[in-house]
């Protein structure tokens, strides 16, 4: 595998270097009049650390690559992804001061264009990359902790990323680019920007179809279908801006490793097989039985105006989420009493079954489909996956005829969410002191419905094909939940200090309706307290130099997850809080800017639950696993976190950020436990660093970027941690302008992430972690009509 993709890497170098070359023919000229470009400045002068994504961070991602990839060099941040595409929300996780968003967390607030992306979840919520093209990207704002008290989001206890983005160009064109990457890497992608269609009135349409494969073996098929508009328009007094997206998405998952031994074993296997073998137990570890399908419909549409002094932006949304999560079980599932020696109903087609009791597991039947049983003494040969099987899981237990049989299991999910949101700023004076007071609402309603079928695997022994009628809809259920946040904040200008003072409040009710079993129905109020901000932000002596603090109390109401457990106690459960401070130095001048950035955060009631696939058993697909979700303590965060962005000449550029993070748990253990007071944080890393060279000259431009990730903890005893890694990244790209009246420009943009083929662990899990991307090379070409 690794002498394959070096090939491939060489005759991408070797092809992009010599468009490189021809390229360079035709700008020559233009090199010398090359005009030093405005530097980016890294954070806005507000009261709390934030940063921006630079057009340099941009371009060391391939056009194939999610949105959320971006923003992984800036301090603080850790995103981790199964591939370099992140192609698989499955393995995806985000990381900032020890809060974290992963498949049973999410600690950090999402927006896109400023509007709530309805909880990031793998069950039936969305990160940024459903909602955005990575071309139709303008930019992310990231707040590390004491976020803007705007934000809408019920997840932001540590931080929020709002993905912005693009807005339609004044003058009509067609922007075509494809992609060709390593992995069955490909993407086309077309953008028509309209120019004035109408008085004041500008939009773009976009498309894009994108497919690659894993790539350990290339079994798996992931395809994406991305649509796209975006309209601005200005009506008398007031300014017009709609979106919409929709996007289809097909992925097959990677899967986490168990322990450093496996990584150890083999660095480029998570385990999943790419050949299905007809024995139901090994074909359960099938990528292509590992799937997440998604489609996501997704807009808004937002007015600004001014009344007299005051200035108000309202807007409405809606969204829909709809899609299924796959696992291949290596058995059926016995929820009929068809009595003894008769053939199994669940064996035939067209019979289904609506809740009701589990009575068995059913592996192997005769041809009659009578269930069979192994052989008495019987030892299973059977060794992968999970450690091995017992006897009952052995074709070779059984006597000669044996018929193996497996389901195909299918979780729904759907959600449909409306919101409108509310803001106002009022600009005045007080003791000819300006005073700026502005507030705001958000209100959402949303209904989020979970199911689950089961399906008979036509021909176990065969393939993983499926009977489209399911034998068993193992439950059905919906979760209403009702948002409403206030919020009101008054920024006085000293003369020496801008300071602030703000409150806000969030008022959610969750609750769940078992469409099979009414006793099961529940409900909770997840109500905020008053959550107080405060900050100020004044100018030193030093030109260009501010020193900032901010406060502020974030909270994450109860999600419906919890109530999804049919004994959950509520009683047991209080929302998510965390208080964050943050204080700093900015300084910005003509070629450099620069922040300093320290950190205090303390997350309280953090909600928990042991995991039904935590360990090297393997799954339990029938989550007949007892637990629940409780409230088991918290963690403390300090840290400091520094950027830096420096014009070293005309051409070149660096930035660098470096984060030192300690994270610790505050829980104290109950009667038996073992005590992880003051242990580290799982895959919170203490130590990152990030530096990276840019080149710019006429037309062409290159950078090199490399990112330093310290340890981090595999598990809460802080007794077993993943090695530190270390990744670069390389892009070039060159444009060829002028040529002729029916093309404007041609683009050719070269990237390599993880350079020099790093093996290391990414997404961290207790005491599990997912293989990090290999080297990937993708070249695109675009151009402008």
């Amino acid at each position: 595998m690794k002498t394959t993709n070096r090939k491939k890497l060489a005759i991408s170098i070797a092809v992009a270097l010599s468009s490189y070359a021809t390229s360079g023919l035709v700008v020559a000229q233009d090199n010398e009049e090359q005009e030093v470009e405005a530097i980016t400045v890294v954070g806005k002068s507000v009261s709390y650390a934030n940063n921006q994504t630079s057009e340099e961070m941009i371009k060391q991602q391939t056009s194939m690559t999610s949105v959320l990839a971006t923003i992984d060099n800036l301090p603080g941040v850790l995103i981790n992804e199964g591939d370099t595409f992140g192609a698989d929300d499955w393995s995806t996780s985000i990381s900032i001061r020890g809060f974290q968003v992963d498949l049973s967390q999410q600690q950090i607030g999402m927006t896109v264009d400023g509007i709530a992306n309805g909880n990031s979840n793998y069950g039936g919520g969305a990160k940024a990359n459903r909602y955005i093209d990575t071309e139709n990207l303008a930019r992310v704002d990231v707040s590390q902790g004491t976020a803007d008290i705007a934000s809408r989001s019920h997840e932001a206890l540590g931080g929020t990323l709002d993905f912005v983005t693009i807005d339609p160009g004044l003058e009509e064109r067609l922007v075509v680019s494809t992609t060709f990457a390593e992995f069955d890497g490909r993407k086309f992608f077309a953008r028509y920007e309209t120019g004035e269609i109408a008085k004041d009135t500008f939009a773009w349409f976009s498309m894009s179809n994108q497919e690659s494969s894993d790539w350990m073996d290339q079994a798996a098929e992931n395809v994406r279908d991305h649509f796209a508009a975006k309209v601005i328009s200005t009506v008398g007094d007031v300014d017009l801006t709609a979106y919409a997206s929709y996007d289809d998405t097909h992925e097959d998952n990677y899967q986490r490793i168990y322990g450093l031994a496996q990584f150890e074993q083999n660095s480029e296997w998570d385990q999943l097989t790419s050949e299905w073998t007809g024995i139901p137990y090994q074909d359960q570890a099938y990528r292509r039985g590992w799937s997440t399908l998604r489609e996501n419909f997704f807009t808004y549409l937002k007015a600004d105006f001014d009344i007299g002094d005051v200035a108000f932006s309202t807007n409405v949304y809606y969204h829909n989420n709809e899609g299924r999560g796959d696992w291949v079980p290596p058995y059926l599932v016995d929820v009929t009493a068809d009595g003894e020696g008769v053939g199994h109903s669940e064996v035939v087609s067209g019979n289904t079954v609506y809740g009701g009791d589990i009575l068995g597991q059913i592996f192997f039947v005769d041809s009659a489909g009578v269930q069979l049983s192994p052989i008495d003494g019987c030892e299973s040969s059977i060794s992968f996956p999970y450690g091995g099987a017992g006897a009952e899981y052995d074709p070779g237990c059984y006597e000669q005829g044996a018929i193996p049989v497996g389901s195909y299991r299918h979780t729904h999910y759907e959600k449909t969410r409306v919101g409108i949101n509310g803001d106002f700023i009022w600009d005045a004076r007080i003791a000819d002191m300006d005073n700026t007071l502005r507030g705001g609402f958000w209100y959402e309603d949303y209904t989020r419905d979970e199911s689950r079928d089961w399906h008979k695997i036509i021909d176990s022994a065969t393939s993983f094909y499926f009977d489209e009628t399911p034998y068993w809809v193992q439950y059905d259920r919906e979760f209403p939940v009702e948002t409403t946040m206030f919020y009101l904040e008054d920024e006085l200008d000293l003369g020496f200090a801008k300071a602030h003072l703000g409150v806000k409040q969030f008022l959610v009710d969750v609750s769940k309706n078992d469409r099979f079993n009414s006793a099961n129905d529940q409900g909770v109020s997840s109500d905020s307290d008053l959550l107080l901000s405060a900050g100020f932000v004044a100018p030193l002596p030093v030109d260009g130099l501010e020193v900032f603090a901010g406060f502020a109390q974030n909270y994450a109401a109860i999600k419906d997850a919890v109530l999804e457990r049919d004994d959950a106690d509520l009683t047991l459960v209080e929302p998510e809080t965390a208080d964050n401070f943050d204080m700093g130095l900015r300084y910005s001048s003509e070629n450099l800017s620069a922040n300093l950035t320290y950190y205090a955060t303390k997350f309280d009631n953090r909600i928990t639950f042991v995991s039904v696939e935590d360990g090297e058993d393997g799954i339990d697909f029938l989550e007949s696993t007892a637990g629940g979700y409780i409230n088991d303590g918290g963690i403390e965060s300090t840290g400091i976190e520094v950027s830096l962005t420096y014009q070293i000449s005309d051409n070149f550029s660096v930035f660098a950020s470096y984060t030192n993070n300690n994270s610790e748990y505050t829980d104290k253990p109950a009667d038996g436990e073992t005590s992880i007071l003051g242990n580290g944080v799982i895959g919170a890393a203490e130590q990152m660093g990030v530096l990276s060279l840019d080149w710019v000259r006429g037309n062409h431009s290159a950078g090199l970027s490399t990112k330093y990730v310290g340890e981090r903890w595999l598990n809460q005893e802080n007794t077993s941690a993943v090695d530190a890694y270390t990744v670069s990244d390389l892009y070039f790209s060159t444009q060829i302008d002028d040529l002729g009246k029916s093309v404007d420009s041609i683009e050719i943009n070269f990237t390599v992430n993880n350079l020099f083929d790093e093996s290391y662990l990414g997404t961290v899990a207790t005491n599990a972690a997912w293989l990090g991307a290999p080297r990937t090379a993708a070249i695109n070409i675009k151009a402008v009509f």
